[in-house]
């Protein structure tokens, strides 16, 4: 009897003790926390600073405003087109275009052949002066200026500003090895292929640190000058130019 009792105390203490071990597993796996895929990578000791701060991947700068962009676009589903179309005659035609600014104009060389749908879906937009009298609702010094929402045209939606587009979205051009030096031209997004008419240039020097998420369709030939005065312009908190940085057409040019 004396070895039963102790057997089924000894049993009753592994049982305890197995049970005290699966509560410290399951605390320390609670506790992991899981890596962000789309976390920027910080800066470590001294090199962390404001420039370098500023230098975010615009999605996580934009996350802000670019959730209201997704709530927007949910409700004109209605609306949407099967992305931005068959552009690709206005693409053999123009190589470049000019951006006219009430700051100056910024020429840029498109990259038709690289990224021959979004350089479409701009040209064409331009064409329809959908980008007169947006404006560059977003700019950053030392990291770049973004345009492109027809809503910028208000200023009774200000609140609104970077969540608009054209009414339909179209799919990245990616090679995934995407670099972006100063004076790049490339689309902002909310996420995977969900480009519209918002589009940013890099102003960084020598190059914005990015993850390639961006696709990337021209870069500015001339005129980066107003690109940096820009960039210098007297923002908000929001990074919203305090006087409006206007951009009264963008105009295609030929070969």
């Amino acid at each position: 009897m004396e070895k039963i009792i102790q057997f089924s105390f000894l049993s009753l203490a592994l049982i305890i003790l197995a049970g005290c071990a699966q509560q410290e597993a399951g605390k320390k796996e609670s506790d992991i926390k899981p890596i962000s895929l789309t976390s920027p990578i910080e800066n470590t000791g001294n090199m962390v600073n404001k420039k370098k701060d500023m230098e975010k991947n615009i999605q996580d700068a934009a996350n802000k405003e670019n959730e209201n962009r997704k709530n927007a676009m949910e409700t004109i589903n209605d609306k949407k087109t099967d992305g931005a179309g068959d552009n690709s005659a206005l693409v053999k035609k123009y190589t470049s275009a000019n951006i006219k600014t009430n700051q100056g104009d910024i020429k840029v060389k498109l990259y038709g052949d690289s990224a021959p749908v979004t350089v479409g879906n701009f040209l064409k937009l331009a064409s329809e002066d959908f980008y007169a009298n947006t404006k560059f609702h977003r700019v950053i010094k030392g990291f770049m200026i973004q345009g492109g929402d027809p809503l910028s045209k208000e200023s009774s939606k200000k609140d609104q500003w970077g969540t608009g587009g054209p009414g339909y979205s179209f799919k990245d051009e990616l090679k995934g090895t995407e670099k972006y030096p100063q004076g790049t031209l490339a689309m902002a997004n909310s996420g995977p292929d969900t480009n519209g008419s918002q589009f940013f240039i890099v102003t960084a020097s020598p190059a914005a640190q990015l993850p390639a998420n961006y696709t990337v369709f021209g870069e500015v030939v001339s005129g980066m000058d107003v690109a940096l005065k820009i960039e210098n312009v007297k923002t908000e908190a929001s990074d919203r130019p305090v006087e409006d940085v206007v951009i009264e057409g963008i105009e295609a040019l030929e070969k």
